[in-house]
């Protein structure tokens, strides 16, 4: 076992850090050159003025305003009057910019999303519950994408030790306002996905120390597919997610019905663009399902849960196919291990439709065919991976 990969054994637990390895380093190029150029100069006076904090001191306040104007927000479930004056003040001053920037970054519309939604429930057009949501877990959207840019910066700046550590505290700093999510939802389904970015970031730490810029990526995609599956089991998983909360709400309030399905939708935006790419027709009818213009009365939990498992098990077959694509390239072992992370993901669903002894084959053949890649066994990799797209087709259909 080559010292790259000596993080990882046999063992059941340690593959499971390893199936989080895929490569997601999806930095989208900016159309408009000028305004990258500004943005960049934007980020160094903002340095420039606050030299005087650490960086996760200012990220840290920056979370403290998201979770004030989220509180604030809040006071509409409650029956209380919301000061939407400042909640639009606080994020104009303190989290807009840093949205705006994801935006042109990661092509989404965070900023017109929660501005809009501010400014719906300020004229009394959307209801306040609904708003809160929307600003909720968009600003988490933008959280998440902000850990990614971090990563981003990190593989360019890699061979400076003092910038790359720079980078990784402030990635920590920004998953703090995500912590909370991802340990409700470890509650709900009994996952330890908090444990597992912990254990991340500690490869992380352990990589750039060592100077070992494929290890920190294996640590680096643990936290951010872990991330990920955090947001699914938040809206499509069953029987907690908002998609089956909002569906059976729906039956004796339609109201609050919709603050679910606002929750929901909102999550989705963290993983729409990643499903969009590889089941687009899953991810049209996820969109559909939940959008704030569809009658929630109508909506079908059922289509949205299997539209996930359906869309997530065609990623881990594109993977595996890049995965023999990139033979001998450390593009393969990336790959397989990010087919596998996607059969993770899909745990509970998986051992519902296949039982749990076939699921447990299934898990075997994706350790397995890791192992075949990093022995540069293709024919026994080719084997496995025959068996491992016959069982993931058939959940597809």
């Amino acid at each position: 076992m080559t010292n790259k990969f000596k993080f990882v054994s046999s063992s059941f637990l340690a593959l499971s850090l390893l199936l989080s390895a895929c490569g997601q380093d999806e930095k989208k190029e900016e159309s408009n050159t000028q305004t990258e150029e500004n943005e960049n100069k934007d980020q160094k006076e903002d340095k420039e003025e606050t030299a005087a904090q650490s960086p996760s001191e200012e990220i840290a306040a920056m979370v403290e305003s998201y979770n004030t104007g989220k509180d604030e927000l809040a006071k509409a479930g409650e029956g209380q009057e919301v000061d939407y004056d400042m909640v639009m003040d606080l994020y104009k001053k303190d989290l807009q910019g840093l949205v705006k920037k994801r935006d042109g970054e990661f092509e989404t519309s965070m900023d017109q999303q929660i501005s809009t939604a501010l400014e719906a429930g300020k004229s009394g057009d959307l209801d306040g519950s609904v708003v809160k949501q929307i600003f909720d877990k968009i600003m988490q959207e933008a959280f998440f994408f902000t850990m990614r840019h971090e990563f981003i910066e990190i593989k360019e700046y890699w061979g400076d030790k003092e910038e790359v550590n720079v980078e990784l505290e402030e990635a920590k700093a920004f998953y703090a306002a995500l912590e909370g999510t991802v340990q409700k939802r470890d509650s709900a389904y009994s996952t330890n996905m908090a444990e597992k970015i912990q254990a991340g970031f500690d490869e992380m730490e352990t990589a750039v120390e060592n100077d070992d810029e494929l290890a920190f990526q294996l640590g680096k995609q643990v936290v951010d597919k872990s991330l990920m599956r955090t947001f699914y089991l938040a809206v499509g998983a069953e029987p907690h997610g908002y998609a089956t909360k909002a569906a059976k709400e729906a039956k004796e309030d339609p109201e609050a019905a919709r603050v679910e399905q606002a929750e929901g939708w909102a999550f989705f935006q963290s993983i729409k663009s990643y499903l969009e790419k590889y089941a687009s027709e899953e991810a049209q009818l996820i969109e559909t399902q939940l959008n704030l213009e569809s009658d929630v009365t109508k909506l079908d939990p059922k289509a949205i849960n299997e539209a996930f498992v359906s869309g997530f098990s065609k990623v881990a077959l594109h993977e595996y196919e890049e995965s023999q694509e990139y033979w001998g390239e450390d593009k393969s072992m990336i790959t397989a291990l990010e087919g596998a992370l996607f059969i993770e993901i899909l745990e509970t669903d998986l051992k519902a439709k296949l039982g749990e002894d076939q699921y447990a084959e299934l898990r075997k053949q994706a350790e397995d065919y890791i192992g075949a890649v990093e022995a540069d066994d293709q024919e026994k990799a080719k084997e496995l991976l025959s068996s491992i797209e016959k069982t993931l087709n058939s959940v597809i259909k």
